[in-house]
C-alpha cells in the first residue's frame, strides 16, 4: 500500500511521537484520525495538520477503556469514510504511559520494605498492552465487516522490551506487544491484515527535554551513534511497515545500535 490515500488511526496523537506521526502521515497524503486524553493537545495537533490538506480529526478517548475504544474505532472509521463506504485501513498503536519503580526497595532511613503498587502495574498494562489489544480487535473487526481492502497495524513497542531496571510494568507491556504482533500476524493474515512493530530507543521528545544534562549524557553514552533518535526517524520505520506489503509479524529496533 501507499500511505497516500490511506485512512489511518493513531493513538496518543496529542504530543510527542504520536503528534509527529499524525503530522507526517497527513503530509504524506493520508487521512488521519487520532485520539488522546488531552483536549488542548488534540486541538493543537488538529490545527497543526490543517496546512497539509488531508482530513485530520481528533477524538478524546482512553485506550484502556473498552467502551471508549469501541466508540473511537467506529467514529474514526465513519469520519474518514466517504459516504459511509470503506473505513480504516491503518492503525498505529502509539499511546503509552510510564509508572516507574522497583518491585521492592528498602527505605534507607527506616529499613522498611516498600512494595511497588499494584495500581501502577495495572495502569501501565492497561494503556500499553490492553489498549493495543482492544484497538487491534476493533480495527480488525471493522476491516472485515467493511471490506476496505488490505490493512495494517503498527505497534509502537520499546527497547525496554528487553528488560529495564525500574520498569517491570513497562517492559512487560512492551515485550508482550511484540509477542502479540506475531500472534496477530498469524491470526489476521487470512483477512488481508498485516502487523508490525517498532521498538524505539531514546527519542527526542518532551520527556527527554526535562532531563538533567548529566543524566542525559549518561543515557546517550552507551548508544553507538552517540545521540538520541528523532521522531522523524521512527516515522520512517512506521511508514516502511505501512507500505511494505510483504512485511508482517516482526519488530524493528530503531535504537542507534544500542546493545541491550
Amino acid at each position: 500500500m501507499n500511505v497516500k490515500g490511506m485512512n489511518i488511526l493513531v493513538t496518543g496523537g496529542a504530543s510527542g511521537m504520536g503528534r509527529a506521526f499524525v503530522l507526517a502521515l497527513a503530509k504524506d497524503g493520508a487521512n488521519v484520525a487520532f485520539c488522546d486524553v488531552n483536549d488542548a493537545g488534540i486541538a493543537e495537533t488538529t490545527a497543526m495538520a490543517a496546512e497539509f490538506g488531508t482530513k485530520v480529526v481528533g477524538f478524546k478517548a482512553n485506550v484502556a477503556d473498552e467502551a471508549e475504544v469501541v466508540a473511537l474505532v467506529k467514529n474514526a472509521a465513519d469520519a474518514l469514510s466517504s459516504g459511509g463506504a470503506g473505513g480504516l485501513n491503518g492503525l498505529v498503536n502509539n499511546a503509552g504511559i510510564f509508572r516507574d519503580g522497583l518491585i521492592v526497595k528498602v527505605d534507607k532511613e527506616t529499613g522498611a520494605v516498600i512494595k511497588f503498587p499494584l495500581s501502577k502495574w495495572n495502569d501501565v498494562l492497561g494503556v500499553d498492552l490492553t489498549g493495543p489489544f482492544l484497538l487491534t480487535r476493533e480495527f480488525a473487526a471493522q476491516v472485515i465487516e467493511r471490506k476496505p481492502g488490505p490493512a495494517v497495524v503498527v505497534n509502537i513497542s520499546s527497547i525496554a522490551r528487553y528488560g529495564n531496571r525500574g520498569q517491570g510494568n513497562y517492559s512487560a507491556a512492551k515485550a508482550g506487544l511484540v509477542a502479540d504482533t506475531r500472534v496477530w500476524s498469524l491470526e489476521l493474515a487470512p483477512y488481508g491484515i498485516r502487523t508490525g512493530a517498532i521498538a524505539p530507543g531514546f527519542v527526542d521528545t518532551p520527556i527527554l527535554a526535562g532531563m538533567k544534562p548529566e543524566a542525559f549524557e549518561a543515557m546517550v553514552k552507551p548508544v553507538p551513534l552517540k545521540r538520541v533518535g528523532t521522531p522523524g526517524e521512527i516515522y520512517a520505520g512506521v511508514k516502511f511497515i505501512l507500505e511494505c506489503d510483504y512485511f508482517t509479524g516482526r519488530c524493528i529496533d530503531i535504537d542507534g545500535g544500542l546493545n541491550v
